[in-house]
C-alpha cells in the first residue's frame, strides 16, 4: 500500500495543462489509444500499492476507461477507493487544440445529471462524490436545492466532498466546513492543491482532518513546475540526488508525510512517470523534510496567476 495516489486528468482526454502532456501522450491521443494508456498505468499502479483513483466528469472519458478496467481486471469494490467528481462539462470533442476543454454549471440539473453518467458508469464504487473546484462565486456552498441534493447521496453511502482550487481556496474550504443539512455537517472529503511552491490551504485542511475529513491532495508537482521541465526543480536537485530518486518524488514524500494528508494523487501520464512519483516511498524523511526549506514558497495570487497561464497540449 502507498499513500500516493492515481489521478486521471491526463490519461481521459487528449489534452492537459501538465507541462510536456502532448508529448507524453504523443500517438496515444485517439480514445482507443488512450484507453490502452490508461489501463497500462492503472496496471502499474495496482501493482504498486496503489488503492485510490480519482476521476471526474470533466475529464473526457476517465470514468468510462477506469470503469472497464475495473471489469476486465475483477477488482472488487471494497478493494479501492475511487472518487470522481461533478460540476465542469468536458466540450473540447477530442479536439487537443479546442478553444475551451470544460464548462463549469454547480446548479441542481448538473448534478443530477452528471451523477447519473457516474452511478452508470461506476456505480457501487463511487466511494466520494465532489463538487468539482467550488468556488464562493459559483455560490454552490448556499444552493440549497443542492445541498438537500448532496444530502440525499451521503444518505446512501456516499461520501460528499468538494474540490478547491485558486488563490482563495482556503477559503472555500473554511466555508464548507461550516455547512450544515438539517443540522449536520455535510461534507467528509476535500480535495486541494497543497505542494512546495503553493501552502496556502495547509492549516484548513489539517482542520478539515481532525473533523474526521478525507483529505486528498492534487497538484502536488504543480503542474510539472517541480519535475525536471518546470522551473522550481533546480532546488530539489541536490536532495533527489542524494536520495537516488527524481526532483518529483522528493516534492511527493514531503506532501505525503504531513500528517494530515490521506492520500496524493499523481497526475501520471505513463507507467515511467508513475514509477518515478511511486518512488515518493524511497525518500528518506529527513530529506523529505528538508524539501520545505528548499522551495521558496510562492503568494497564492502569483502561483495561481502562473498556472492560468499554462496551455493545455
Amino acid at each position: 500500500m502507498t499513500k500516493i495516489g492515481l489521478g486521471l486528468a491526463a490519461l481521459g482526454r487528449p489534452s492537459y495543462m501538465t507541462l510536456g502532456h502532448g508529448g507524453d501522450v504523443a500517438g496515444a491521443r485517439d480514445p482507443a489509444g488512450l484507453e490502452r494508456r490508461c489501463h497500462e498505468v492503472l496496471d502499474a499502479a495496482w501493482a504498486g500499492g496503489v488503492r485510490w483513483v480519482d476521476a471526474a466528469r470533466s475529464y473526457g472519458r476517465a470514468e468510462a476507461f477506469l470503469a472497464a478496467w475495473l471489469e476486465a481486471r475483477g477488482i472488487a469494490p471494497a478493494a479501492l477507493t475511487v472518487s470522481s467528481k461533478w460540476g465542469y462539462t468536458y466540450t473540447a470533442d477530442w479536439r487537443p487544440d479546442a478553444t475551451v476543454h470544460e464548462v463549469k454549471d454547480h446548479r441542481l440539473p448538473a448534478f443530477e445529471r452528471q451523477w447519473a453518467e457516474s452511478a452508470a458508469l461506476l456505480g457501487r464504487y463511487v466511494t466520494v462524490y465532489q463538487i468539482h473546484s467550488a468556488t464562493l462565486e459559483s455560490g454552490v456552498l448556499d444552493d440549497v436545492a443542492v445541498l438537500g441534493a448532496l444530502a440525499g447521496l451521503s444518505a446512501r453511502g456516499v461520501v460528499v466532498g468538494l474540490s478547491a482550487s485558486g488563490p482563495r481556496q482556503a477559503e472555500v474550504i473554511a466555508r464548507a466546513l461550516a455547512v450544515r443539512v438539517d443540522g449536520v455537517g455535510l461534507f467528509g472529503a476535500v480535495q486541494a492543491t497543497y505542494n512546495l511552491l503553493e501552502r496556502s490551504a495547509g492549516a484548513v485542511l489539517a482542520e478539515a482532518r481532525d473533523a474526521g475529513w478525507r483529505v486528498i491532495i492534487k497538484e502536488g508537482m504543480a503542474n510539472g513546475r517541480l519535475s525536471p521541465r518546470g522551473d522550481a526543480a533546480g532546488a530539489l536537485a541536490g536532495l533527489a540526488a542524494r536520495a537516488g530518486v527524481g526532483t518529483v518524488a522528493i516534492a511527493l514524500a514531503a506532501i505525503a508525510r504531513r500528517p494530515f494528508v490521506d492520500v496524493v494523487l499523481s497526475g501520471a501520464a505513463t507507467v515511467a512517470q508513475l514509477e518515478g512519483n511511486l518512488a515518493a516511498a524511497r525518500v528518506p524523511a529527513e530529506l523529505a523534510e528538508a524539501a520545505w526549506d528548499a522551495v521558496a514558497v510562492e503568494a497564492p495570487e502569483a502561483y495561481w496567476g502562473r498556472r492560468a497561464g499554462l496551455a493545455w497540449t
